[in-house]
């Protein structure tokens, strides 16, 4: 009997065993076909690229065969301002205008990287872009990030998955800001997933600094900065979770705002974390210098806007507030106790007080209350809330990005595992290190939700105790080398607690960083002298030259007010230079 009975078990063990290795190949195979098709995807995507580029540069030599006087450095070197009161005079057309942007566009992608595609439908808006010579941005050639959803163009946030699904209609945004004249010619890249500051995906490969090919022009409109920065578009369009507006424009040395969150349509946005609330996105712009972003505010916020996308409140961009001049009062830190800012900045938001202060603002102390708290309790586990399923779900099947991975691994680490592991890193790092953020409940939702509400408030009484206008703080910078900004989460303190809050946010550029801070960067040693602050150094290092940033802020739906402080600072700024 007992020997039946072990064949039996011996037979059932065999059984079992070849059952799972059979399910243990079949998985095998099920990924490798996935990865097959993501690949073949990546391939076709690619040529799609490569056609468009083609296609834009055979048209920009006909033009240029059939038009020899078009100054195209002429054209290049007027500000928006500029170049729309010419193209509304008639000094110049549309049609010189395009062709010298996208001439400059093809030259600047050859070097960088930074467009996934030319909107090859812009030839045919501009043959009738006469009949919106009533628009704000009447003949302007614009760039958009590639999560904006453009007819017949793919929206993949970098993410092989989302490929061949091309939007079957223009954004809102898209089509408010042809309605107004603006012609989109080109989508820019961003890093996979968008969830990062890097500006790498395997679909169309890593972007490149203007400046400095180590480094990274930031993201995830990483595209937008440093395609604006060398001259290859004059305003564009991005979209902001963590400081995506923000990043690009800090370490590329141009202009960006996230205006508050529902001030713009966010219809037709693609978003690898759609249906998350507690930390809110925003779309917006990124150019030169401030007015242009005040211009592109102006141009969008219309009846035409408010009629396509009624949840947007009517509240039409209110020219007087950006246009005063009175003195403001302005609140001031230039450490958020979490993470220290480098050498540079630090210099930089302290020449930008000075000169506040001198065209005789009042600038007063603030600080944000309980920050430890708000980034590690209300941001970090808001954005990871589902403990980062939704973001490892639309990554099945396609490979990992290098500028991604670093960050990504430990997501697919058992939650036990995550768990000891943080409890046992901790003596040795004061930052968060792994999601074990994972909300278990419907009510604890509900919970964390109304923790973010009760935090905005707290933080709005503060502000109203020291009657402030609006805020100077810290900008992260100078850019990061490639591949840092995955390993160092940590560091958007200073830009995702007002996506947290909802409060508009800009960054404007102020210098570069000297030798002088190099040497005093080889001191730091940051605000916990643990491994990420280590790694931060090595992050920021080997900057000279690049550009540095302050952030300017104010309280949500006072956009006009906070790009008012951004123009300020921008004037303040050149004035000195001068």
């Amino acid at each position: 009997m007992d020997q039946t009975r072990n064949r039996e078990l011996l037979s059932l063990t065999a059984i079992l065993t070849t059952a799972a290795c059979g399910l243990g190949a079949l998985v095998v195979l099920v990924k490798k076909f996935s990865l097959n098709q993501g690949e073949n995807k990546i391939v076709r995507a690619r040529q799609r690229r490569a056609v468009s580029l083609k296609a834009a540069e055979e048209a920009v030599l006909k033009y240029r065969e059939a038009h020899p006087g078009t100054d195209a450095p002429a054209i290049l070197s007027l500000s928006l301002s500029e170049l729309t009161k010419c193209l509304r005079d008639g000094s110049l057309s549309p049609e010189d205008v395009f062709y010298s942007y996208m001439e400059k566009t093809l030259d600047v992608n050859k070097r960088l990287n930074c467009c996934t595609g030319i909107l090859l439908e812009s030839f045919d808006q501009l043959k009738t872009v006469g009949s919106s010579k009533e628009g704000l941005l009447y003949g302007v050639p614009i760039s958009i990030k590639e999560n904006i959803d453009y007819k017949g163009y793919d929206s993949t946030c970098g993410v092989v998955s989302r490929l061949e699904q091309p939007a079957p209609v223009d954004s809102v945004l898209v089509e408010v800001l042809k309605r107004q004249g603006a012609i989109p010619f080109v989508k820019t890249n961003i890093p996979q997933s968008m969830l990062n500051y890097d500006c790498g995906n395997p679909i169309y490969g890593q972007t490149l600094h203007p400046r400095n090919p180590q480094k990274t022009p930031g993201g995830s409109s990483g595209g937008e900065g440093a395609l604006i920065a060398t001259g290859g578009s004059l305003l564009g369009c991005g979209t902001d979770i963590g400081g995506s507006i923000r990043f690009p424009a800090s370490f590329c040395g141009i202009c960006g705002f996230k205006p508050t969150a529902g001030r713009l349509s966010s219809k037709g946005i693609s978003s690898i974390s759609r249906g998350q609330k507690s930390v809110l996105a925003s779309v917006g712009p990124l150019a030169r210098d401030v007015d242009s972003l005040a211009l592109f505010m102006q141009a969008v916020l219309c009846d035409h806007l408010f009629s396509l996308d009624p949840t947007v409140p009517p509240i039409p961009f209110n020219l007087e507030i950006y246009q005063s001049s009175r003195p403001l009062r302005i609140g001031y830190f230039e450490d958020d106790s979490y993470q220290q800012p480098s050498p540079s900045m630090i210099r930089s938001l302290r020449e930008v007080k000075a000169l506040l202060e001198r065209a005789g603002h009042t600038v007063v102390p603030f600080t944000l209350p309980r920050i430890r708290y708000a980034l590690m309790e209300l941001t970090l586990k808001g954005v990871l809330a589902d403990g980062g399923v939704t973001m490892l779900n639309s990554l099945k099947g396609c490979p990992l990005d290098p500028c991604l991975s670093s960050q990504i691994l430990p997501y697919y680490l058992p939650n036990p595992v995550k768990k000891l592991l943080s409890f046992l890193l901790k003596p040795l790092v004061s930052s968060p290190t792994l999601p074990v953020t994972q909300i278990q409940s419907v009510p604890g939702l509900w919970k964390q939700h109304a923790s973010v509400e009760d935090y905005i408030h707290e933080t709005i009484a503060e502000w109203r105790r020291c009657e402030l206008d609006v805020l100077l703080c810290p900008m992260l910078g100078p850019a990061f080398k490639a591949l840092y900004p995955g390993k160092l989460t940590c560091a958007t303190s200073y830009t995702i607690i007002y996506n947290a809050l909802n409060f508009p946010a800009g960054a404007v550029p102020v210098d570069t960083v000297t030798a002088e801070d190099e040497e005093e960067l080889k001191h730091y040693e940051g605000k916990f002298k643990d491994f990420w602050d280590r790694l931060f150094k090595e992050a920021v290092s080997g900057a000279e030259g690049l550009p540095t940033a302050v952030q300017c802020v104010a309280l949500p739906w006072q956009d006009e007010l906070c790009l008012r402080f951004m123009r300020e600072v921008e004037q303040l700024v050149k004035q000195n230079r001068k």
